[in-house]
């Protein structure tokens, strides 16, 4: 899927969730290290700045390296650039973009009514199950609260247009 993104949304950037990266450290760190990998990890996403988390990710690296956590250590070097997108964008967004909780409570929420019916008779009512559960949360919770202030973005858009024009 990954490699189709780019066909389809050529300016898109993938952002992997930050909780799913954390797991996938955890699944290669013994469980009496983990309190700590865990703090390391965050201490890399609490960072101002992309240039600054990076700076924090090799510090961490390093100290994987020396308790003798190699696996760990990889897997942050290998991936750590793919949790680190959202930086790109204004701060106000960044507690929004980091992870993907709103989409998995979304995915919960259907799953839990199509597992309350049981067997459909065809997939054409399962669809219209789940079509109708979108448009309800569309309207209610979507619709009625701003997720995010887009604001931002278009200042950023802007200053982007102004440095092309000046530069």
């Amino acid at each position: 899927m990954l490699e189709t993104i780019p066909e389809v949304f050529p300016d898109a950037r993938y952002q992997r969730c930050t909780v799913h990266f954390y797991r996938s450290v955890f699944s290669v760190t013994p469980r009496k290290k983990m309190k700590a990998v865990a703090m390391m990890l965050k201490a890399i996403h609490a960072q101002e700045s992309k240039e600054g988390a990076r700076e924090k990710t090799q510090q961490v690296i390093e100290k994987l390296q020396e308790m003798k956590l190699s696996a760990a250590a990889k897997k942050l070097q290998d991936v750590i650039e793919e949790t680190l997108t959202y930086m790109d964008f204004p701060t106000q967004h960044w507690t929004r973009i980091r992870t993907n909780n709103t989409i998995e409570r979304l995915n919960r929420e259907i799953k839990r009514r199509t597992k309350a019916i049981g067997a459909f008779p065809d997939g054409q009512s399962a669809l219209m199950l789940v079509c109708a559960r979108l448009r309800h949360v569309a309207e209610t919770q979507w619709g009625t609260r701003r997720y995010m202030n887009m604001d931002h973005l278009y200042h950023m858009e802007d200053e982007q247009q102004s440095d092309i024009i000046a530069g």
